[in-house]
């Protein structure tokens, strides 16, 4: 955790994220691996080309650029209220869930009456993935509710950056393991993260959708063996090779002779 640290002290020396347009590619590379990991076939190229020009990419489900756009309208409405420094609440919490699903959204019929996962509501029946196993759907409502009310009071009180961190961690592994939608509780949780982050100023952490497989077995393993720092370690060294390689990036940019530089392909 002091290394993470120190990159992220690194990280704001260098004025990163104040280099035109790297907060909207930031957040773009967000949309592309959060919806990667649950089954965009989208390449980051085609999530930029659909976020910034509006091009549907040929060949490719309609289903997975709305699950793109929707994804960017709920990450752009949960930074919005970071910057401004709301609490947390249920509401707010829907909210986000409504914006990821807006367009993907299914209906599910219960015994309780009918579902309509694109509006933030909670689930009415019990679920499972994989080998996880999440909590009855009556206690859903309650547990997030806790959840938040635990984070907000850890953010009422003066916390070190490495406790910040952490809380954005920790945050995104409990939600996501109360699972309280039926569609949307890793982007959900995973933008729950980001507004912890964003919150306190720091940079934006991705779980890169290529290391899906090791992701998924951190939350299983941590979950199996009720200890949060199998997650946070995971957590921690996808943070850290994010900001090394955006910190190794800049450095060649503004120091070509110590990078790959430039030269003319002729």
């Amino acid at each position: 955790m002091k290394d993470l640290v120190k990159l992220i002290a690194r990280y704001n020396e260098l004025g990163i994220a104040d280099v035109i347009d790297h907060g909207r590619f930031t957040l773009i590379a967000i949309d592309h691996h959060s919806t990667r990991l649950e089954g965009s076939t989208l390449t980051e190229v085609e999530t930029q080309v659909l976020i910034t020009e509006g091009r549907t990419p040929n060949g490719k489900p309609l289903e997975e650029s709305l699950m793109v756009t929707d994804h960017h309208a709920a990450l752009l409405f949960t930074l919005l209220n970071a910057k401004e420094k709301k609490s947390l609440t249920v509401s707010f919490l829907q909210q986000v869930n409504a914006l990821v699903m807006k367009n993907t959204g299914k209906i599910y019929h219960t015994i309780f009456g009918v579902i309509d996962s694109a509006t933030g509501a909670f689930r009415k029946g019990n679920v499972t993935a994989g080998v996880s196993y999440f909590p009855n759907f009556d206690k859903v409502e309650r547990l997030t509710s806790d959840l938040l009310k635990k984070v907000n009071d850890e953010m009422r009180a003066p916390l070190t950056i490495a406790e910040q961190i952490n809380l954005s961690f920790d945050a995104h592994f409990n939600l996501v393991s109360i699972h309280p939608y039926y569609d949307g509780n890793g982007r959900t949780s995973r933008l729950l993260m980001n507004y912890i982050q964003a919150y306190y100023h720091l940079p934006l952490a991705i779980v890169k959708s290529e290391n899906k497989a090791a992701y998924i077995q951190a939350l299983v393993d941590t979950r199996q063996q009720q200890n949060i720092q199998i997650f946070r370690d995971f957590m921690s060294g996808e943070y850290a090779l994010l900001l090394e390689l955006e910190i190794e990036k800049f450095e060649e940019m503004k120091n070509p002779s110590k990078g790959s530089g430039f030269s003319f392909l002729f």
